[in-house]
C-alpha cells in the first residue's frame, strides 16, 4: 500500500512539534551560555556561540543549496544583522550572568511587541489602535517585571535584556527584507559567521583562555543552536505563524525548570504577574495580526 500524502493538518502538527523542540534546544543553549557567562567576558561568549554552530550550519547550507547562494547576498543588510547579532548576544549573555533564565525570558518576551511597533516606521506597515494598545500593555508588563522602584531588576542586567530584545526585533525585520532575495541558509550562516568574527575581534584584547572542562558545554551550545535554528525554520515553513509563534512562550516553562534544576531559584510572584501581562499582550497581538492578514487577503 502507498502511504497517504501528508495533509495540511499533518504539516501544522509537525510544525508545532518542531517549534516546541526548537524552543527546548534554545533554552538548553541559553543555560549553557549562562554557565559560561560566569567564566568568560560577554563578547567572548557571543563569539563562541557563533563559532560553535558555524561548522554544522555550513555543512547544512552546502548540502542543501550549495555555495553560490551563500555568496550572492545583499551584503549591507547582512553586515547590519551581524552588528545587531553581536549587540544582542553580548547584551543577553551579560544579563544571564546576573539574572535567572526565567526573568531574562520574561523581559525578552517584549521582542514580538517591538517587532510589530518597529514595522510601522521601517516597513511602512499599518498597525491599528487595538494592536497599539496590546503593545502598550505589554510594555507595562515589562515595567512590572523590572520594578523601577529600586527593589526589582531595573539594573544594567535588566536593561541589557531590553537592548537584546530591541536588537532581536530590528534583526527580525531585516530578515523580512532579506528573505525576499536571500536564502534561509545564507541568512543563518552569515549571522553566525559575522557574530563569531566581530565578537571575537572585540573580545580578543581581554580573551580568557578556554578551560578544558567547558569544551562539552561549548560543543553542546553549537549543536543545540544549529539544530534549534533548523527546527524553527522548518516549523515556520510547515505551519502558520499564528499557530507556531505562540509556542515561543513555552520558553518560560523551560527557563523555570532549568533555573530550579541547575541554580535552585524560582521567579517571584511579581515576575510571574509581569510575564503573564507580556505573554497575554503577545498572544492578543498574534491573533489581531492573523485577523488583519485575513481581512487583507480573503
Amino acid at each position: 500500500m502507498h502511504p497517504k500524502p501528508a495533509t495540511s493538518h499533518d504539516h501544522a502538527r509537525r510544525g508545532m512539534l518542531l517549534m516546541l523542540v526548537s524552543i527546548l534546544l534554545f533554552s538548553l543553549m541559553d543555560a549553557g551560555l549562562k554557565t559560561l557567562s560566569t567564566h568568560y567576558p560577554p563578547f567572548q561568549v557571543a563569539a563562541m556561540r557563533g563559532a560553535s554552530s558555524l561548522p554544522l550550519v555550513l555543512v547544512w547550507a552546502l548540502w542543501s543549496v550549495g555555495w553560490r547562494p551563500l555568496l550572492q547576498v545583499r551584503w549591507p543588510l547582512h553586515l547590519l544583522r551581524g552588528v545587531l547579532g553581536i549587540m544582542m548576544m553580548a547584551s543577553f549573555v551579560y544579563a544571564l550572568g546576573q539574572l535567572p533564565l526565567s526573568t531574562a525570558y520574561s523581559i525578552f518576551f517584549v521582542a514580538p511587541l517591538l517587532i510589530t511597533a518597529l514595522s510601522v516606521p521601517i516597513l511602512g506597515e499599518r498597525v491599528g489602535p487595538r494592536r497599539w494598545t496590546a503593545i502598550t500593555i505589554g510594555l507595562l508588563g515589562v515595567l512590572v517585571v523590572l520594578r523601577p522602584t529600586g527593589e526589582g531588576v531595573l539594573t544594567t542586567a535588566g536593561l541589557a535584556v531590553l537592548v537584546a530584545a530591541l536588537g532581536y526585533a530590528v534583526s527580525a525585520i531585516t530578515v523580512r527584507v532579506l528573505a525576499r532575495t536571500d536564502s534561509t541558509q545564507a541568512i543563518t550562516f552569515w549571522l553566525l559567521a559575522l557574530m563569531a568574527l566581530g565578537a571575537g575581534a572585540l573580545a580578543w584584547p581581554n580573551w580568557v583562555p578556554l578551560r578544558a572542562e567547558h569544551a562539552w558545554i561549548i560543543g553542546g551550545i553549537g549543536i543545540a543552536g544549529a539544530i534549534g535554528q533548523y527546527a524553527i525554520t522548518e516549523a515556520f515553513r510547515l505551519g502558520e505563524a499564528s499557530l507556531i509563534a505562540p509556542l515561543e512562550y513555552t520558553a518560560l516553562v523551560w527557563g523555570v525548570a532549568l533555573d530550579l534544576a541547575l541554580w535552585g531559584v524560582l521567579p517571584d510572584a511579581i515576575t510571574w504577574f509581569g510575564a503573564a501581562i507580556i505573554i497575554a499582550s503577545g498572544l492578543y497581538l498574534i491573533r489581531r495580526e492573523k485577523v488583519h492578514a485575513e481581512a487583507e487577503h480573503p
